[in-house]
């Protein structure tokens, strides 16, 4: 797969609106929040809801920004769930400034 240019789609309202929303939501119930070598890695606790607002979250990013990559890995026995965000260079840091609280 080429590498999309790490752009976002959305107008700055609707940017400002995601952010807001589902992001802030995502920041909110994740309980470990880690750099990773091309991107961030979130991890939550094993419920339902937290399964819930990655798929929405993923559902929303993937239509505005092409270049991101999404895994989930639940680890078993109850244990937590991660998330990746993942992309080319530079990804990372287009996140942070994304996700600053």
């Amino acid at each position: 797969m080429e590498d999309e240019p790490i752009v976002c789609t959305l107008t700055p309202e609707l940017f400002r609106v995601r952010r807001e929303g589902v992001l802030s939501d995502l920041v909110r119930r994740a309980d470990g929040r880690d750099a990773i070598a091309d991107g961030i890695r979130f991890r939550f606790p094993a419920t339902s809801d937290a399964l819930a607002t990655l798929a929405r979250v993923i559902e929303a990013e993937r239509q505005c920004c092409r270049f991101l990559r999404f895994s989930i890995t639940v680890e078993p026995d109850g244990g937590p769930i991660y998330f990746d965000l993942t992309g080319p260079a530079g990804t990372r840091e287009f996140l942070n400034g994304l996700l600053a609280e």
